[in-house]
């Protein structure tokens, strides 16, 4: 199906399928770099990188916090246009 032809809730669950994919990654990158500062925080400071890795580790641990509440609104939203393209797709209400 071209995007054209895709419904506002088909999109939506594609956009949602993707920030859960990124939201994988992201919590995946934060543990290895968490663990790689775990073994080498002392030769980090001896030279004076620790504050930079710390940095990156604030900024991807942002990242994933957003991601979060990106995916709780439009999993909201799912829930909100999931019965107007039922209706839709059944050509009508059913009385």
């Amino acid at each position: 199906m071209s995007a054209d032809t895709k419904t506002p809730f088909e999109r939506v669950n594609d956009t949602l399928a993707q920030l859960k994919e990124m939201r994988h990654y992201s919590k995946n990158n934060v543990e290895r770099l968490t663990a790689q500062w775990l073994l080498f925080d002392g030769e980090l400071k001896k030279l004076k990188q620790a504050a930079n890795i710390e940095a990156l580790m604030t900024r991807q641990g942002e990242l994933h916090d957003a991601l979060e509440a990106e995916i709780s609104a439009l999993e909201e939203l799912v829930v909100q246009l999931q019965p107007a393209a039922e209706e839709d797709a059944g050509g009508g209400t059913v009385h």
